[in-house]
């Protein structure tokens, strides 16, 4: 009954041998289910936020701290998923490694993250689509796409289009991983473009003098809550680069698919690294281009352009009179958040479904469906939580949420496969990281800086969600884990 007992590694070999999912992605499904998860959210929206938030013109230095933090974490996560190719992410690899308590309390925070990222995701999609809508000559009313916190009328509102492209999503991946996974590679192939289109279009409409000064000057500003923080100068960068972190979850979800990949001991680790790569220096190009089309103070979500917060690069053109493009990139963000949202709400599937294999959640959200191999219970208890959230939350307060369950998972992951190491050296490693202890302390303080910098309101309420998980681990899961019950 020890809340440091380890699930041994053969438990998990047997765990895969018996797993009713099946093994349908290969290495480049499973690739862009990492690039469709990581470009969206931070390409399409996050942008605004970051360069008006936090650091200006700099938010391309914000992406590569970022970056450089994800770097750390992914080697470590590649060399976990090549030992324990299993459903579950972070929170499995612990499992295997330090302890329960730790486990459950890295599960915990995942769930946390993908929650909150599939929430971000549903609202931003809401934005888009609601300026799709606009430039067809449809308008809903403010108090059917507003939260309340943001809605300037008087009564209900609620944002219903997030509401609804929830829904949707959730009916396509109760039809199974290998049809979402399609879908998936084909808006993933329609996104590139997309960004490829913003970076060489946008270029040729970039004013330089919205890059002076390239690192503005610290000052204090007001959110659309009436709060007040610092922003800009050395502090804003970094604080930008942490609330951006969400943006780089993706590759996370790649080791949650980790039980459906046919060789994911090689194919895994490959797929990590790959769309974390290829995303992080498409997100610095994207973030210098749209700082240079439209000034930062611009994003102002009280200023002269509202809606640009949410839908940032499609009004950028909008604003460079090339409205033509703003066309073609509201509908391509529209549609490519999608395939954000469906991977995003697969992790998250994936991560209850692993810890209800151990029985440290209720046993509803492993039951797999004999016909599409898919946690269909499970998905729709949780799209519908998903879908009313996001029908009623501010995009900042998700945002913030989400970096901190991203942030506080990396770290223990750094730290989890240094103690494998050095507790199993003799388990076979198709992957190893590098000076693994030097990777890995750059990993650890990294990520727990940015962690650090994130809103004080994230941070107390990313606090209070952990509480509650270690008292629902008291509760329910030290008494149900299977451990309990070797046989």
């Amino acid at each position: 009954m020890s809340i440091w007992r380890v699930k041994p590694v053969s438990a998990f070999e047997a765990d895969m041998k018996k797993s009713e999912l099946k093994r349908v992605l290969g290495k480049w499904s499973l690739t862009a289910i990492g690039i469709g998860a990581i470009i969206g959210g931070g390409i399409f929206v996050l942008t605004g936020t970051g360069a008006y938030y936090h650091a200006g013109p700099a938010l391309a230095v914000s992406f590569i701290i970022a970056g450089v933090a994800c770097v750390f974490a992914a080697l470590c996560y590649s060399e976990f998923a090549s030992i324990l190719p299993v459903e579950g992410s972070a929170y499995a690899y612990a499992y295997g490694t330090i302890g329960e308590l730790f486990a459950w309390i890295i599960g915990w925070g995942l769930i946390l993250e993908y929650a909150m990222g599939s929430m971000t995701v549903a609202v931003s999609w809401s934005g888009y689509f609601n300026k799709l809508l606009k430039m067809f000559g449809l308008h809903l009313p403010e108090w059917l796409t507003s939260d309340p916190a943001s809605y300037t009328g008087e009564g209900f509102s609620m944002n219903l289009p997030a509401f609804c492209i929830v829904i949707l999503v959730i009916s396509i991946l109760i039809r199974g991983t290998q049809g979402a996974a399609k879908a998936n590679n084909l808006i993933v192939m329609l996104k590139v473009s997309a960004v490829l289109f913003v970076i060489i279009a946008g270029a040729f409409f970039i004013n330089t003098a919205n890059w002076h000064p390239f690192i503005p000057d610290a000052t204090t500003i007001v959110d659309a809550a009436g709060k007040s923080h610092e922003a800009y100068g050395v502090k804003g960068i970094i604080s930008g680069a942490a609330a951006i972190f969400f943006a780089y979850v993706g590759f996370d979800a790649v080791s949650t698919q980790a039980g459906e990949a046919i060789n994911p001991k090689k194919d895994v680790p490959f797929a990590i690294i790959t769309s974390l790569l290829v995303c992080t220096f498409l997100y610095i190009l994207v973030s210098l281009v749209l700082t240079g089309m439209m000034n930062y103070s611009d994003f102002n979500p009280m200023g002269k352009y509202p809606e640009a917060i949410k839908a940032p690069v499609a009004y950028a053109f909008d604003i460079a009179g090339q409205s033509w493009a703003g066309y073609i990139v509201t509908i391509a963000a529209t549609v490519g958040l999608i395939s954000v949202l469906m991977v995003m709400i697969m992790g998250q599937s994936r991560i209850f479904l692993g810890m209800s294999k151990d029985g440290l959640i209720p046993p509803v959200f492993s039951k797999i469906h004999g016909v599409t191999g898919a946690p269909k219970t499970n998905l729709l208890i949780l799209g519908g939580v998903i879908a009313v959230v996001a029908a009623f939350t501010p995009i900042n307060k998700l945002a913030d949420m989400t970096s901190f369950g991203t942030l506080f998972a990396f770290t223990m992951v750094c730290i989890a496969v240094w103690i494998l190491r050095k507790k199993q050296p003799e388990l076979i490693r198709p992957f190893k990281v590098p000076f693994l202890p030097v990777i890995a302390v750059c990993g650890i303080v990294i990520n727990t800086y940015l962690m650090i910098n994130l809103s004080i309101d994230a941070q107390m309420l990313s606090l209070g969600w952990l509480v509650i998980g270690v008292f629902i681990y008291f509760l329910y899961g030290k008494r149900k884990a299977k451990l309990n019950n070797p046989e």
